[in-house]
């Protein structure tokens, strides 16, 4: 099964200066509906809905986790609109949504993450592997690494969304 590994910072300020000076390049903006069909301890099954902001373009998919922290399985495919409404209207659950900015930032690529339902404003960098991202020294803006604290994950912020809504 496929790895995904990256690290997670919590911003504090959105970077626009950085974009300003050129620094962050930003290459896309996705408006993301998300919600878990199951969790059980280290696993999530989940769709989403993702709206490329540029285009209009919709996509869906259904994705797989398995793990904690840098290295987690992860498996995701493509799912027609069909199964997706099929699925959101059978679980009744509320999406969380997020607007996320993909940027180059010197040679790599970075994903920030702007949730609606709470303040929070996650930045995630890929990796190739695990000790590339451990070696990986972040700038000052970046934030706090939040990679491994549970509290900031998406499963246990759409988990206490839906407890809200009850």
């Amino acid at each position: 099964m496929p790895l995904e590994i990256e690290r997670k910072f919590l911003l504090t300020e959105f970077p626009e200066r950085l974009i300003g000076t050129g620094e962050l390049l930003r290459v896309s903006e996705h408006r993301i509906e998300q919600t878990y069909l199951a969790l059980d301890g280290p696993q999530e099954l989940r769709v989403r809905r993702i709206v490329d902001l540029a285009t209009d373009e919709v996509s869906y998919t259904h994705t797989f986790k398995s793990g904690h922290g840098l290295a987690r399985e992860e498996v995701e495919y493509s799912i027609s609109q069909g199964i997706y409404e099929q699925v959101i209207q059978a679980f009744g659950a509320v999406p969380l949504t997020k607007n996320r900015i993909t940027a180059h930032w010197g040679d790599r690529v970075v994903e920030i993450d702007i949730y609606d339902q709470i303040r929070l404003m996650v930045l995630e960098v890929e990796f190739d592997s695990e000790e590339a991202a451990v070696a990986f020294e972040p700038p000052a803006w970046f934030g706090k690494d939040i990679s491994t604290e549970k509290q900031y994950s998406n499963k246990k912020v759409w988990r206490e969304l839906q407890e809200r809504s009850n």
